[in-house]
């Protein structure tokens, strides 16, 4: 297909951050198109990230927790920020630990991917882990959830009812076409 669309990399003629957060940065990129015209393309650049599809064997661990910027309770699976030097499989036996109080005897990587890749910058990656064992929960102070387990048979119907979000729909949907559920 010749649509003029470039099938290689636009050049960017100026990249511009005006803000950071602390959570996130914030900008443009000034990009040359393939007809010859520039644009502004916006975009938030977040650390990469971790969601975890555990199961018991039995269930799937969900947490419970009011999401602030959206003002809603989710019930989804645990997730969080991969820290320096830590693959993805580290940071989700990490993130398990400290949010569900459960430690894994295996984690392995279901997919990585882009995330909202029309405005983001931000990689996630969906990890499966099992061989539950409890530890004490380490929650940071500006973590307010609750561990909620579902019997796996029920798990794909509690991930779709709302509200819900992507990340928690296809852990599962990826975990169950892996057969892993």
């Amino acid at each position: 297909m010749n649509d003029g669309d470039g099938d290689g990399e636009w050049e960017v003629l100026d990249s511009v951050v005006e803000y950071e957060t602390g959570w996130y940065t914030g900008g443009y990129d000034l990009v040359e198109q393939p007809n010859g015209t520039t644009k502004r393309y916006y975009w938030a650049e977040l650390e990469p990230a971790v969601v975890i599809v555990a199961s018991t064997g039995e269930e799937l661990v969900f947490v419970e927790q009011y999401r602030p910027a959206i003002r809603q309770t989710h019930l989804e699976l645990p997730a969080g920020i991969v820290e320096d030097r830590e693959s993805f499989t580290e940071a989700g036996a990490r993130e398990l630990r400290e949010e569900t109080g459960f430690e894994p005897d295996g984690v392995s990587l279901l997919q990585r991917m882009w995330v909202a890749t029309g405005a983001m910058r931000h990689e996630r990656a969906i990890v499966f882990a099992e061989g539950l064992a409890p530890v004490d929960q380490e929650l940071d102070d500006n973590e307010f959830l609750s561990v909620r387990p579902v019997p796996i048979e029920e798990a794909l119907a509690a991930a779709r009812e709302e509200p819900t979000n992507e990340a928690t729909v296809e852990g599962v949907l990826l975990a169950r076409e892996e057969g892993l559920i």
